[in-house]
């Protein structure tokens, strides 16, 4: 079974791409093991139905790669992230983590 990354995000967020390149660098070498999923949230309506933490943002078999809940009232917003925007290293020592938890 595939871990499934959802990338969730919106267009006009000025992060998005920093975080997409991190994650992209990231999974280098395990698209084997991988189901990645980009997922554009474009209205209020998206972000209620998703329970939208903010863009971007990254789940991992649909938990928040900072453990960060479902907010009460989600909404098309910018996340913010107290250490700055997850880096590659970090994203691929997650997924790796959670691949032998998988196994």
């Amino acid at each position: 079974m595939k871990l499934k990354l959802e990338f969730q995000y919106f267009e006009n967020c000025p992060h998005y791409k920093q975080m997409f390149d991190n994650l992209s660098e990231a999974i280098k070498g395990l698209e084997d093991k991988i189901e990645l999923i980009k997922y554009p949230v474009e209205d209020e309506e998206t972000a209620k139905k998703i329970s939208f933490r903010g863009s971007p943002t990254l789940l991992i078999n649909g938990e928040d790669i900072e453990g960060s809940a479902a907010p009460d009232e989600p909404a098309l917003a910018c996340r913010f992230y107290a250490n700055g925007i997850p880096s590659a290293v970090k994203i691929r020592q997650l997924i790796i983590q959670r691949l032998n938890i998988e196994k």
